[in-house]
């Protein structure tokens, strides 16, 4: 499904466009839909056939949680690297209540690939240990701290 949104939808997003209300397969962190069944309160803002920002209401209901991340694992186990993992501890923590809550997030990698039309994330990451290995980096690496600053670095950790 995600590939199927991401060659007809995705691509044709060049003015800035809203995708919303996802299928619950897709959002399994989102809250269900309060009046359309099986979808999410989510969307996802595109501009240039890149998604800027992603944003939900916070699914808070830890049994509802436990049951989407076991659909998630059998994806997972299906060959689905994308697929969320079952995170108990996560659901242990919504047992003791999340009031109701959303978010939304901005990539500055994404919102940095449109400002240089990059055509690939990786163009444009700031980190290069993120970077494949065949790839060279235009970036270089830091530069040794001194022995002072080692040394003062370490001071300070043993302090607390």
């Amino acid at each position: 499904m995600l590939q199927l949104v991401g060659h007809f939808l995705e691509e044709a997003c060049v003015n800035p466009t809203f995708i919303i209300n996802h299928p619950e397969i897709m959002s399994p962190l989102a809250k269900w839909h309060r009046s359309k069944q099986s979808m999410t309160e989510r969307f996802e803002l595109f501009v240039n056939k890149h998604e800027l920002c992603n944003a939900y209401t916070e699914l808070n209901d830890p049994v509802v949680q436990r049951q989407r991340f076991a659909e998630q694992l059998k994806d997972r186990q299906s060959g689905d690297d994308e697929a969320m993992a079952l995170d108990e501890t996560f659901c242990m923590a919504l047992e003791y209540g999340l009031p109701p809550t959303g978010g939304w997030g901005l990539g500055i990698d994404r919102l940095t690939m449109m400002l240089t039309d990059s055509q690939n994330i990786k163009e444009v990451l700031l980190f290069p240990a993120m970077k494949p290995q065949d790839e060279p980096s235009s970036v270089q690496p830091p530069a040794q701290p001194s022995t002072q600053v080692t040394m003062a670095a370490s001071m300070l950790f043993k302090a607390e």
